[in-house]
């Protein structure tokens, strides 16, 4: 009996009290069965910030991930996917043949005419490896020889939400964890002072299509494995500095109290979730020392604005995420995704796309090469590439210099590069007018399986319990593209 009700190890919920009043041994099973239980070993992997997995299942070729996640859909013929039979069927409505009954969204599908629309840019060959780039990328073109560009991949969805979604959770329903999520779940942190997982926003044109923090959430994982966003200005990560009065010494004794009472309501509950607010309180605390550290720009040279741009010197600036993406893949962050608002061209895409590549061309090769001069390629994945790609007609009219694309899940293109990749290749095609694939389909799924795979995971084997079910990043599809390793 207990003296005081009201004391510590008197509280407890309705769930706890009847899984211990009810079955005893056959109430653990039945908890255990609903996913209710978790092994010692989960519950030190959240309070020591390591992953689930003892060890890699297979050995790891990328030790961290550089995700930059072009938001809109690029749209791949204007940029990878090189289309001179266009140039001879301008205008011409898109064969019944070639569409094959397949959807539309909304946006097209009221029109008579799907006129074909050859890219106004023109393209070239470029390094050893003769990969074709247009011209709006000019820095890309100078590192062709380690990208893998796979112009082969395709995606169920035809709208931003769900695609973007998938993408990133692997469902096309909110809900579930993001990728980020799951490889801090799996191997944990490499750097306990920052965050495993950590998140940076830029945008493009005006009135992009907007983000959702879901898309780096933790869903039904543990919410230390959340990713941690950054912003730009004085306060790059909200509520981690002390309030006023309140001095660090301060905090730290109020930290070491707090941890007490936890723990002693842990030894009562049992409940993962205290272990993982413990986790988070030290995590914050520390980085109140490392988060500045790692956004203060001023220790960089000046050869390190010159080779990603002079945007670099502005926060929030894509060109600004991208350095300090490298600067967080120094310190052993696994997993940074950044998201560039604004590749959303239904209409004047000739305008609109050289805006969106000046922004993003210059950055995203910097941050190659200088991986690759500092060592860090190697072992860091860095991926470039949206939620779809766009269809090869017109949205609306189409002009001489002017025309908009809409949605095109078919056939699009993303890039990779260090981390295990292949270097160098070009792989998958599309057919003549850029619809269909005619080689090597990739979908979402087996991108996701191979991510995995380089990171020294096996897709099938990374699974949580939840509500009855066990649940993966792949859900239960995905095969790993052997064809793209190195």
């Amino acid at each position: 009996m207990c003296d005081d009700l009201y004391s510590l190890g008197c509280q407890m919920n309705r769930r706890h009290f009847f899984s211990r009043l009810s079955l005893g041994i056959g109430g653990v099973a039945l908890a255990s069965l609903m996913g209710c239980a978790r092994t010692p070993e989960e519950l030190a992997a959240g309070s020591a910030f390591r992953g689930i997995l003892a060890s890699p299942h297979i050995a790891p070729r990328a030790r961290r991930v550089i995700y930059l996640f072009q938001s809109g859909g690029p749209s791949q013929l204007e940029l990878f996917d090189f289309k001179p039979a266009l140039d001879q069927r301008r205008g011409e409505d898109l064969p019944a043949s070639v569409r094959m009954g397949q959807r539309l969204t909304g946006m097209t599908a009221y029109q008579k005419t799907l006129p074909l629309a050859p890219t106004v840019y023109p393209f070239a060959r470029h390094g050893q490896s003769g990969a074709w780039i247009s011209d709006l990328l000019p820095y890309t073109a100078q590192i062709a020889d380690e990208l893998c560009i796979v112009r082969s991949m395709y995606t169920e969805a035809i709208n931003h939400d769900p695609a973007i979604t998938f993408f990133q959770t692997g469902s096309q329903q909110p809900g579930r964890p993001s990728m980020g999520a799951w490889l801090s779940y799996g191997l944990g942190s490499a750097n306990e002072n920052l965050p495993t997982f950590c998140v940076l926003l830029s945008r493009g044109l005006q009135r992009p299509q907007p983000i959702y923090s879901r898309l780096w959430g933790n869903g039904f994982l543990a919410a230390l494995h959340q990713g941690v966003q950054f912003r730009a200005g004085r306060d790059p990560v909200l509520y981690l500095n002390n309030p006023p009065g309140l001095k660090r010494t301060d905090r730290r004794r109020m930290l070491q109290h707090l941890a007490k009472l936890n723990e002693l309501h842990y030894e009562q509950s049992g409940d993962p979730a205290i272990q993982s607010r413990i986790a988070q309180y030290e995590l914050a605390y520390r980085m109140q020392t490392s988060i500045p550290d790692v956004t203060d720009l001023s220790d960089e040279p000046d050869s390190t604005f010159e080779l990603y741009g002079e945007d670099a010197r502005t926060p929030g600036t894509y060109a600004a995420n991208c350095l300090l993406a490298r600067r967080l893949a120094e310190r052993d962050v696994r997993f940074i995704q950044l998201y560039h608002m604004g590749w959303d061209q239904h209409g004047n895409l000739p305008h609109d796309i050289a805006l969106q590549a000046k922004d993003t061309d210059q950055p995203s090769a910097a941050l190659v090469a200088d991986l690759k001069q500092r060592g860090l390629l190697e072992d860091t994945l860095v991926i470039w590439g949206g939620e779809f790609g766009r269809t090869n007609y017109s949205q609306g009219a189409l002009t001489e210099t002017n025309y908009g694309r809409d949605h095109h899940p078919r056939c699009f293109t993303v890039w990779m590069a260090g981390g295990g990749i292949k270097p160098g290749l070009t792989y998958g095609m599309t057919d003549d007018l850029g619809y269909n694939i005619v080689e090597n389909p990739v979908h979402v799924h087996d991108f996701q399986a191979t991510v995995l795979h380089l990171l020294g995971i096996k897709h099938e084997r990374l699974t949580y319990r939840h509500q009855g079910r066990r649940y993966r990043l792949t859900d239960v599809h995905g095969h790993v593209v052997h064809d793209l390793l190195a």
